[in-house]
C-alpha cells in the first residue's frame, strides 16, 4: 500500500510539471516515466510468472523497476557513467546484503522499523553515496535490492528451503519504490546542494537559455545535463 501511495504521488507531481527538471537530468520524458509508473502498479496486481515449480517472478517489484534500471542504464551519458553504475550496483549489493544477515527480513525480536524498509533507505543512501548521479543512484538503488532478493532466494534454495518464493513479491514492492524515489530524492537535493557550490547550474542554465534561443524545439545534452556531478 505504501508503494502504490508513493507511485501515485509521483504520478501527481510529474503530471503537475514539478517533477520536470529530475525527469530531464534523467533523460526521462514525462509519457515514459507515467508509463513506467503505471506498469508499475499495473504489474503488482497481475498473476506472478512462474520461472520454476518454486520460483515465481512479480512483474511490478522486479521485472518493470529492472526494465527501467537498464532502459536509464542504456540512456546514461557516458561510458564513465555506465561503469560507475555498475560498480555502485554491486558495490550497494554487497552493502545491503551484509546489512540483511545482521539484520534478517524476519528478525526474532520487535525492530522500530520493517527491516525490508531498513534495506529500501540504506540502499538508496548507498546507490547515491557510490553513484553520485540521478541515473546511478536509481539504478544502484533498485538494482542492488532486486539483486539482493535474487541472490537470498538462490541461498534459501541451495540449503534446501520449501515452499514457493516469490522475487520482488511481498513488501519487497514498497521497498523498490522507495529506494527509486529516495535514491534520486538524494541526488537531487545533495547533487544540486554540490553543483551550485561548483558555480555549475548557473553556468549550465545559461549555456542551455543560449543554444535554446538560436536552436528552438532542440533539447541538447552536454557533459554538465548527463548528471554527472
Amino acid at each position: 500500500m505504501v508503494g502504490l501511495t508513493l507511485l501515485v504521488i509521483v504520478a501527481v507531481l510529474i503530471y503537475a510539471g514539478i517533477a520536470q527538471r529530475v525527469l530531464d537530468r534523467m533523460r526521462l520524458t514525462d509519457r515514459e516515466a507515467l508509463l513506467f509508473i503505471a506498469a508499475m502498479a499495473l504489474g503488482n496486481f497481475l498473476p506472478e510468472i512462474s520461472i520454476t515449480d518454486n520460483v515465481a517472478v512479480n512483474l511490478g517489484g522486479a521485472v518493470v523497476p529492472a526494465i527501467l534500471a537498464v532502459y536509464l542504464f542504456v540512456k546514461a551519458g557516458s561510458t564513465k557513467e555506465k561503469v560507475r553504475s555498475v560498480v555502485a550496483t554491486l558495490v550497494t549489493t554487497g552493502i545491503v546484503y551484509g546489512v540483511s544477515k545482521l539484520v534478517p527480513a524476519q528478525p526474532l525480536f520487535p525492530l522500530p522499523i520493517d527491516p525490508m524498509y531498513l534495506y529500501a533507505i540504506l540502499a538508496a543512501a548507498a546507490g547515491y553515496i557510490a553513484g553520485r548521479s540521478r541515473r546511478s543512484a536509481f539504478i544502484a538503488g533498485v538494482g542492488s535490492m532486486i539483486l539482493v532478493d535474487i541472490v537470498s532466494r538462490v541461498e534459501v534454495a541451495l540449503t534446501g528451503g520449501e515452499g514457493t518464493v516469490t522475487i520482488g513479491g511481498a513488501g519487497f514492492f514498497d521497498s523498490v519504490v522507495i529506494v527509486g524515489i529516495l535514491a534520486v530524492a538524494l541526488a537531487e537535493v545533495f547533487g544540486e546542494s554540490l553543483e551550485r557550490i561548483q558555480g555549475g547550474p548557473s553556468r549550465h542554465e545559461s549555456e542551455s537559455l543560449t543554444q535554446g534561443l538560436r536552436r528552438p524545439n532542440v533539447v541538447e545534452f552536454k557533459k554538465g545535463d548527463d548528471d554527472e556531478e
